[in-house]
C-alpha cells in the first residue's frame, strides 16, 4: 500500500534537522536499515538546501516536500515553491554556489534515481527515489 505526504516548510536552514528525522523515521517504517536511511537523510538534507538556498541571494520563503512511499521505496521531491526571498541573515554559503555543485553529486551518489531541475535560478526541483536493498 502506497502513502503519500506532503511538508511545506519555511526556507530557514534551522528546519533542516526536522525533516532530516522526519525522512529518517518514514524511511525506518519502510525496513531500511541504517545506513540506507542515513544516506536518504543526507539525501533530502542537501536537496532542501539546494532549492530553497544555494545559487541564490537570498533564502526562497518556502519550499515543499511531497513523499511517497510504498513497501521498501520512497520517493521524494523537494520543489522551490516561492518567489520572494529573505535576507541571508546568518549560516551564509561559504563557497556558494560550488556548495551547490557539491550537493548534487552527492544526492546522485546517495540516491538510486535523481532528476534535478535548476534551470530557473529561483525556481528548483529535485525528484529522487531509494529501493531498499
Amino acid at each position: 500500500m502506497s502513502e503519500r505526504f506532503k511538508f511545506v516548510m519555511p526556507g530557514n536552514p534551522e528546519h533542516i534537522q526536522t525533516i532530516r528525522l522526519t525522512i529518517g523515521a518514514i524511511a525506518s517504517g519502510l525496513g531500511f536499515d541504517v545506513e540506507e536511511i542515513d544516506d536518504i537523510k543526507t539525501a533530502v538534507g542537501e536537496a532542501c538546501q539546494l532549492v530553497f538556498c544555494h545559487e541564490m541571494e537570498g533564502w526562497s520563503k518556502e519550499y515543499t516536500l511531497d513523499v511517497e512511499t510504498e513497501p521498501g521505496r520512497i520517493a521524494v521531491r523537494v520543489e522551490n515553491t516561492s518567489q520572494e526571498l529573505m535576507e541571508k541573515t546568518f549560516k551564509k554559503c561559504l563557497d556558494c554556489p560550488n556548495e551547490g555543485e557539491l550537493g548534487k553529486l552527492l544526492i546522485g551518489a546517495l540516491m538510486d534515481s535523481v532528476e534535478i531541475d535548476c534551470s530557473d535560478k529561483n525556481h528548483k526541483t529535485i525528484s529522487m527515489t531509494k529501493t531498499k536493498k
